[in-house]
């Protein structure tokens, strides 16, 4: 099996972190977006891997050859973003060997066992039941329970089955095939190339397509949300060492996730709080938030703040939404 992970999106809702910083490699709860989907499907038996990669793509791949070194990994670049159809139809060339692959957004932390769906005999999709599915790809079922339509965004949906970005397929040259004419004849939903008009067209040619529930997925494409996933992880147990580091006259409050070679002093941190490496933080308390690599925060109040790398802020309460290599000074009028 092959694995496919689009990871070419611009994250404009995460705008100023996105303008330095590709969105999957964000850290939640200790560890970057990316790596739960790489451990979650090397943990399913997956090894090889097709990163579709665009905007700082070079920072997707520094960080993959460094972090996973032992997985076997190829890339392609997507010139133009034109939907999640259109990026797996960027890869096809690598793809056209393999058995079967499994295409997982690499933006999005799913609670979900992939094992099971690696381990399905037919084609599935992943799928949960949401409250207003109109924001996503939906899926209906027949009296079978399996997929008999799939749509993009409908304005007025016939289920409320949505799909959470995970799609196993067993029939590969069908499916490229599938992507090939929509891209030729043109056809765009939303005006992207969309995977579910080409699911669909196999589905029309008589490909089957179970549905597997996930329990959960979070799609970490906005501050709050990035932020409620980080503090759920931290509650779960291996992600919040409860073994923390003395700091200078410092409270934390559990859960924390505190990375390598960080300097904090006369503050409180927690709870819910990820601290990227070597960031510093002095005479500030800090809750509720995601801290970057390197940032410096002396003074501050924080709280549902995410701060990106290299940051610098002093001398203010504020809740804030700080990009990275950014520089601010309340102290300053």
């Amino acid at each position: 099996m092959r694995a496919v992970i689009p990871v070419a999106g611009a994250g404009t809702h995460l705008r100023p972190h996105t303008y330095t910083q590709p969105k999957p490699l964000i850290p939640v709860a200790g560890k970057p977006i990316i790596s739960y989907i790489i451990d979650d499907l090397r943990m399913a038996g997956v090894e090889d891997f097709v990163f579709v990669i665009g905007h700082l793509g070079e920072k997707i791949r520094d960080y993959v050859d460094s972090k996973h070194p032992d997985i076997r990994r190829q890339y392609v670049y997507q010139n133009a973003r034109q939907g999640l159809g259109h990026a797996v139809w960027t890869a096809k060339e690598q793809l056209q060997d393999a058995s079967e692959i499994f295409i997982v957004l690499g933006d999005t932390i799913f609670d979900a066992d992939f094992q099971s769906i690696v381990d399905e005999d037919a084609s599935c999709l992943g799928v949960k039941k949401v409250e207003d599915p109109r924001n996503f790809g939906v899926a209906e079922l027949n009296e079978h329970g399996m997929v008999r339509h799939v749509v993009e965004k409908p304005r007025i949906p016939k289920s409320n089955l949505a799909l959470v970005g995970l799609y196993k397929c067993k029939e590969v040259p069908e499916l490229l095939a599938a992507l090939d004419y929509i891209v030729e004849n043109n056809i765009k939903t939303l005006d992207e190339y969309q995977l579910t008009d080409a699911i669909m067209r196999m589905i029309e040619q008589g490909v089957a397509f179970k549905p597997c529930t996930v329990k959960n997925w979070f799609d970490c494409g906005q501050k709050d949300i990035l932020l409620e996933t980080n503090a759920m992880l931290l509650k779960r147990g291996g992600f919040a060492p409860q073994e923390i580091p003395r700091y200078e006259n410092t409270i934390i409050i559990h859960p924390v996730n505190i990375g390598k070679g960080c300097r904090i002093s006369n503050s409180i941190i927690g709870p819910n709080v990820t601290i990227g490496e070597n960031a510093r933080i002095d005479y500030s308390i800090v809750r509720e938030s995601i801290i970057g690599s390197y940032a410096r925060i002396e003074e501050v109040v924080l709280h549902h703040s995410v701060v990106g790398s290299d940051a610098a802020i002093r001398g203010l309460s504020q809740s804030l939404n700080i990009g990275d290599n950014t520089e601010i000074d309340f102290g300053k009028v």
